[in-house]
């Protein structure tokens, strides 16, 4: 399965491999200590925190479709980022 951004696919697929591996030949075998893939899912965790920050903002292929067939005025707004828009008490 592809990334949720799409720059952080080949993280994510060698971070899924490491997992899929020592949970198949140690976890299953009641060896669970260590933690082999952990800097893996950081550089995966930390790419797709950071990429959608470097891009503007955006409708995603399938919200811009509805929003043509729906005749959705869109014009002056602003589209929110993974942090834009995001109060204290927003979850």
């Amino acid at each position: 399965m592809n990334s949720v951004g799409e720059a952080c696919t080949e993280l994510k697929r060698e971070y899924d491999q490491c997992f899929n591996r020592w949970f198949a030949e140690k976890f299953l075998k009641g060896e669970s200590a260590g933690d082999p893939c952990g800097q893996l899912f950081k550089r995966y965790q930390l790419c797709v925190q950071v990429r959608p920050a470097l891009a503007p903002a955006r409708p995603v292929a399938a919200d811009s479709k509805a929003i043509k067939e729906k005749d959705i005025p869109i014009e002056g707004l602003e589209f929110m980022g993974p942090s834009k828009g995001k109060t204290e008490n927003s979850s």
